[in-house]
């Protein structure tokens, strides 16, 4: 137990039958998508199973246990020498804060509720960053009911300015579904659609782009989002149907993709909002505009497998039985390098 408690372990992170492979698939999806961005394999890529922002690089933290979007971002400064990271969980995104908030390679951007004791208990507008990475560090602290509109003025203000400023070479996108209207730890009033929208306008820079998923108690509500979020960045009108499958009985009672806002009275005065973005703001005037990097050797890319557009992906073998047909090209020798040849000798 004590072993536990010092990796933060159990309660909100508790160690579960395969654990291990769990971390494996998301942490894994998030950096083969930033592989593949990097080798310019694709435009955009999702990973919906990764997300996971509080994980610290010895702890785990908040249901998360290895944070996927800083591993995906290490891969893409490989090639990138800004990296844009914008999180719009209800939650704040410390963990991806935290790793990158003495540099300006990073520039991480959170928009989150913030007071009452709200878990993780950071990401104040004062909190933006140290040594060479200060300033680079934006939180957008918001109080309880943000709607649509509010939040959409702001995000769109905020981030507009960030890219002018900034000039990413690529953003990673963390879309967690716990800031929508009605979700079980959230306090958001957000519809799918304002959501949505979020995504569409980071779409529109025509920058290479990570999307991830993240926070999401409600769970058929988190379904229909990134439902939608998947059609916005394929650029596909999906009906407000949902068509008959092996989970309708979870969309009942009106089986359909959108949901409206709640009720929930929005806490967010327009003075309140215009004071945030005007803090932002004048901390975004006082960086290096597009901080110039030197570079240095990077370590290697890892194997990029070829990608066959013919792939069923209902027929992948599982992580297991990949892991056995690997050897590694020097494992075994013959003549006088052979391993166990000389073990024989001694």
């Amino acid at each position: 137990m004590s072993e536990m408690a010092k990796y933060n372990l159990g309660e909100d992170c508790p160690v579960f039958d395969n654990l291990f492979e769990f971390c494996q698939i998301y942490a894994g999806g998030t950096i083969d998508a930033a592989r593949r961005l990097n080798n310019k394999l694709c435009d955009i890529a999702i990973n919906w199973a990764g997300g996971l922002h509080h994980a610290k690089k010895c702890e785990a933290s908040g249901f998360c246990y290895i944070n996927d979007l800083v591993l995906g971002i290490l891969e893409l400064l490989k090639y990138h020498a800004r990296v844009l990271y914008i999180d719009i969980d209800v939650h704040h995104g410390d963990g991806v804060e935290e790793a990158f908030y003495f540099t300006d390679r990073v520039m991480t951007v959170s928009f989150h509720k913030y007071g009452d004791l709200f878990f993780p208990g950071t990401g104040d507008v004062k909190e933006n960053g140290e040594r060479e990475g200060k300033n680079y560090a934006i939180n957008v602290p918001l109080k309880n009911g943000i709607d649509d509109a509010s939040y959409t003025r702001l995000f769109k203000a905020i981030i507009s300015k960030v890219v002018e400023f900034y000039q990413p070479g690529v953003i990673v996108l963390q879309c967690g579904a716990d800031s929508l209207s009605g979700d079980r730890l959230g306090c958001f009033n957000l519809s799918i659609d304002g959501h949505a929208e979020c995504v569409r306008f980071v779409k529109k820079f025509n920058l290479p782009l990570l999307v991830t998923g993240g926070g999401g108690y409600t769970k058929e509500n988190v379904a229909r989002c990134w439902t939608v979020e998947t059609g916005v960045l394929l650029d596909t009108d999906l009906p407000n149907e949902i068509p008959e499958n092996e989970y309708i009985k979870y969309f009942g009672p009106d089986y359909s993709l959108r949901i409206p806002n709640g009720l929930i009275e929005n806490m967010n005065s327009k003075s309140y909002l215009t004071t945030i973005k005007m803090q932002v703001l004048e901390n975004l005037r006082c960086i290096q505009h597009a901080p110039s990097v030197q570079m240095q050797e990077v370590p290697p890319d890892f194997y990029i497998p070829d990608f066959d557009g013919d792939e069923n992906p209902d027929e992948r073998i599982n992580q297991h039985t990949q892991d056995k047909l690997i050897q590694r090209d020097d494992e075994y020798y013959e003549g006088d390098h052979d391993n166990d040849h000389h073990m024989d000798d001694v």
